[in-house]
């Protein structure tokens, strides 16, 4: 177990996942569909991740697919969401939700595309435990934030949610580049 590399995993996650700049999304479903079930979103959401993490190589070997070509897809992905994040521009178009803790709060809010894609990445220059820690962590972050929705918009405000997108809206623009530059050989 190696603390800087579990505090970069975690940070690199914390940018995927950026559940706080999901904070608006995140009390519009509360708005429309009532209380988030903190616990269920978080763990199912952990679930994904981690089975994702040790199948996600197998299911793309069964359909022909690379990890490379997925990281280089994924990166792509995880730029688009960048750009989301920074320019305030939507290119996804959102599901319509029933329930809001399943979908689209632990996917594909928390274990997305982006969140999948950089755990098989990161999956190939870290240790397994550690990304599992990394995980760990994270998914405690998730269940805070999504415990206390209401009290995290008082207290940063629109503005402040603002600035906190943007911010790790170009770090995930960074790790973007970083993964197609890695996996493209360029």
């Amino acid at each position: 177990m190696e603390y800087k590399e579990i505090l970069t995993i975690t940070m690199i996650l914390f940018a995927v996942i950026d559940v706080v700049g999901s904070l608006p999304v995140i009390l519009d479903l509360q708005t429309k569909h009532g209380d988030i079930q903190a616990v269920k979103a978080t763990l199912v959401s952990g679930v994904i991740m981690i089975a994702f993490m040790f199948l996600g190589e197998q299911i793309l070997n069964v359909i022909g697919i690379d990890v490379s070509s997925f990281a280089i897809a994924g990166s792509f992905i995880i730029f688009f969401l960048a750009l989301e994040m920074i320019l305030g521009v939507k290119f996804y178009k959102d599901d319509s939700a029933t329930t809001a803790s399943i979908v689209p709060i632990a996917f594909p809010l928390i274990a997305g595309t982006g969140t999948l894609t950089t755990l098989l990445s990161i999956r190939a220059e870290y240790k397994t435990q550690n990304i599992i820690i990394a995980i760990l962590i994270n998914l405690v972050f998730v269940y805070l934030v999504l415990r206390n929705t209401y009290r995290l918009e008082k207290i940063l405000g629109v503005g402040g949610i603002n600035i906190l997108r943007k911010v790790f809206g170009v770090i995930l623009l960074a790790i973007a580049v970083k993964l197609f530059r890695t996996h493209a050989g360029v």
